[in-house]
């Protein structure tokens, strides 16, 4: 396999583990999760480094309703992300110290849990698109899976997809997933 492709796999996983860590902020703590932060913005630099020729092709080809809207999404989970940097930048306490950033820390904080939220249902609906195909990289890389371990896998996965339904519906993330844009509207209208 070229190295490229195992490259963006990698990428790809520790975008994925990085973003449910970023979650479990109550777990790991302000400093992690700043630094944690980081990590998945050069994750995100370098994951679109290496998916370049998508960007480049996008006013290109022909555009199919599944096309227009995985593009759609793209744009929603780019907006989300530069949400949540822009306003993880200004909330820093420990990773940007240095940065002389005062005051605005109470609309950082909603722009910063709307982003991460509706981000967060944006990029797990993109990887549900990009399912199959990282599947089919997966299986080249582990050629020969035993029965068992696919089911354990299954199984975890299901753990994980399980839990995030229970997170969802436990914070009423699903109230503020509904007005995502609302609330960065209402906010900051004078």
């Amino acid at each position: 396999m070229k190295q490229q492709i195992i490259l963006k796999i990698v990428v790809d996983i520790g975008m994925t583990v990085m973003l449910l860590l970023l979650m479990t902020y109550e777990l790991i703590g302000q400093a992690a999760h700043e630094w944690l932060g980081v990590g998945i913005f050069a994750l995100f630099i370098t994951h679109h480094i290496l998916n370049r020729k998508w960007s480049q092709s996008v006013l290109k080809g022909k555009y199919t309703p599944l096309c227009i809207w995985q593009t759609v999404l793209v744009i929603g989970i780019l907006f989300t992300i530069a949400g949540s940097m822009y306003s993880g930048v200004i909330l820093s306490k420990h990773a940007l110290l240095f940065l002389p950033i005062k005051g605005g820390r109470a609309l950082a904080r909603e722009i910063h849990m709307v982003s991460v939220y509706c981000g967060f249902v944006l990029m797990s609906l993109h990887l549900g698109f990009h399912w199959r195909m990282m599947m089919g990289m997966a299986r080249r890389i582990i050629k020969e899976l035993p029965s068992a371990g696919r089911w354990m896998l299954r199984g975890i996965a299901a753990l994980v997809a399980g839990y995030g339904v229970y997170a969802f519906i436990r914070r009423e993330i699903d109230h503020l997933s509904g007005a995502c844009f609302t609330v960065i509207y209402i906010k900051s209208t004078p």
